[in-house]
């Protein structure tokens, strides 16, 4: 027997997920993915790579240092340098490693004010997502961008000098765009953790 509470859930419940599923059907029609029989998001198994202790060993050196010699990982991980060398050429070539860049002071280069911005489109199509993403391309003051399902479209991670950049940021190049309906700002008082790498462990 339902209970009397299974009907009021499921009226709840349906709107909620009818407004997901069109939201990530919309971001994966713009990303190049076609959704067929579910909306359930998931990472094709193919797309992970098979990857060993020492592998894992190799990544988590190089995450800490980028700079570290196949000599420098021949000794921290126990393989010889010619093994080291060819492990990371693998890594390097199946883009499980994908470059190599400095980590740069964002305060040491004036940009001392971080701000979260969320983003309503003002249409939910393909071409408005895509004018969008062009946008968000040219402006350096965008850190990272991410399309979401929920309530919100996206959310920027926004770097400024200070609030008068900020404002200009909001209200000189959003909020005049024609893809964008609805901002919110957010600025970020303290950083609790900032990003130091991914999970190399996850696979053990």
């Amino acid at each position: 027997m339902k209970s009397p509470l299974t009907g009021i859930i499921q009226f709840l419940i349906n709107p909620i997920v009818r407004q997901t599923a069109r939201k990530v059907h919309a971001f994966m029609v713009d990303s190049g993915y076609v959704m067929h029989t579910s909306c359930i998001v998931h990472q094709n198994s193919a797309d992970i790579m098979q990857l060993d202790k020492l592998d894992l060993k190799l990544l988590a050196e190089l995450q800490k240092d980028g700079r570290l010699t196949n000599n420098d990982l021949s000794e921290r991980i126990g393989l010889s340098a010619s093994q080291c060398s060819r492990r990371r050429a693998r890594l390097e070539d199946d883009k499980v490693i994908r470059g190599y860049r400095a980590d740069i002071d964002r305060q040491k280069m004036g940009l001392g004010l971080l701000v979260v911005i969320s983003v309503t489109l003002a249409t939910h199509n393909r071409d408005n997502a895509k004018r969008f993403a062009r946008l968000l391309a040219d402006l350096p003051e965008v850190l990272e961008a991410f399309s979401l399902t929920g309530e919100m479209d996206y959310h920027l991670k926004v770097a400024t000098r200070d609030l008068a950049a900020l404002s200009h940021f909001v209200n000189e190049v959003l909020l005049p765009h024609d893809s964008v309906q609805h901002v919110k700002t957010s600025i970020v008082l303290n950083v609790l953790k900032d990003f130091e790498g991914v999970a190399v462990g996850a696979q053990t």
